[in-house]
């Protein structure tokens, strides 16, 4: 189930502008199947990102959040060439991790 993340950094400035695209169901296990059986709950409830050994970025989710995910932000303090990387960890302990150079 974990694809790629689709990340994108653009350095603007003195500031880095982060886009991510994250594939996952996010299942909030309130929705049934064609059989009608509850789907179980299964979503991402952490996401940190990482720039320079220095966290940017951490946050809780919860079940409210959309199917494929897409978190937009900003920071300063990095350079071009940079890495950032985010790594998400969903209810079922399930991550993954991807990395993009800031352009």
């Amino acid at each position: 189930m974990a694809d790629p993340m689709r990340i994108r950094a653009t350095l603007t400035g003195d500031t880095v502008e982060v886009k991510v695209l994250m594939a996952h169901p996010m299942e909030t296990g309130l929705r049934k199947d064609a059989d009608g059986k509850l789907v179980p709950a299964r979503y991402i409830e952490t996401v940190k990102v990482n720039c320079n050994g220095k966290d940017v970025l951490t946050a809780d989710w919860g079940p409210a959040v959309s199917k494929n995910p897409f978190l937009a932000f900003r920071f300063k303090g990095a350079a071009k060439g940079d890495k950032v990387t985010v790594t998400w960890t969903d209810s079922e302990g399930e991550s993954r991790t991807d990395e993009a150079a800031i352009g």
